[in-house]
């Protein structure tokens, strides 16, 4: 491995170990914060949903850790546990971000409707590209190689695509729980923090896979000099 590999996958895992670590300390200082108006993340997502007219979306309790999501498929805020049952500034975040996907659906949100619609695309890209790429190198089928660098390029442009769906629906989210006086100007300050935290993590994705379809292209380039 070159020096410039090394550097390549060093700086991929800081970054996202960073990220890691920001919403992981944003999130264990929040949960341990009660909010003052004392309700849960299932209230504060019923209460969101409700004044943007979407009474008809219900909000379910998922297994798991921070697995929070909206499922425009089936019209469904899915909360987990500490999430569903908080009555915290971390609670009240994470409902109302996924909230802000409910209310992006509704409104046609173009970002939004674009991720969904290439979500197929990127499974399979996922699920072949390194494997055309390992086949590619394995080998010495340059080739192959690179058209598993091409399915990994569609995954950096789905992330690249999420990015501005998830910083809308954190800042939908911050303009509800202000506007519905879920949070008081306090705690509006928290819930910025751990929307922040959360954001940082999509943007280490993309920098990562950046980083990695850098690397193998270097890698491709080098072996195809040596023949």
């Amino acid at each position: 491995m070159d020096i410039i590999s090394l550097i390549l996958i060093v700086s991929a895992l800081a970054i996202v170990s960073f990220a890691q670590f920001s919403i992981s300390s944003a999130y264990s200082k929040y949960k341990q914060i009660s909010l003052k108006k004392d309700i849960s993340g299932w209230e504060v997502a019923r209460t969101i949903l409700d004044a943007n007219g979407l009474e008809d979306l219900y909000i379910v309790e998922t297994k798991g850790n921070l697995t929070d999501h909206y499922d425009p498929v089936n019209k469904v805020v899915r909360l987990s546990s500490d999430i569903y049952h908080g009555k915290t500034i971390a609670a009240a975040s994470v409902a109302a971000h996924e909230c802000g996907h409910a209310i992006q659906d509704k409104n046609n949100y173009t970002f939004l409707r674009i991720r969904s619609s290439i979500i197929p695309i990127v499974n399979l890209s996922s699920k072949l590209g390194y494997f055309a790429i390992l086949l590619g190198f394995l080998f010495n089928m340059l080739d192959l190689a690179l058209v598993g660098v091409a399915l990994e390029v569609v995954i950096l442009l789905f992330q690249l695509i999420t990015l501005p769906v998830e910083i809308d629906a954190s800042k939908r989210a911050k303009v509800e729980l202000k506007k519905l006086k879920i949070v008081n100007s306090s705690e509006l300050d928290g819930t910025d923090k751990m929307l922040k935290a959360a954001a940082s993590t999509y943007v280490a994705s993309v920098l990562s896979t950046l980083l990695e379809i850098i690397r193998l292209l270097l890698i491709i380039i080098s072996q195809n000099d040596r023949d």
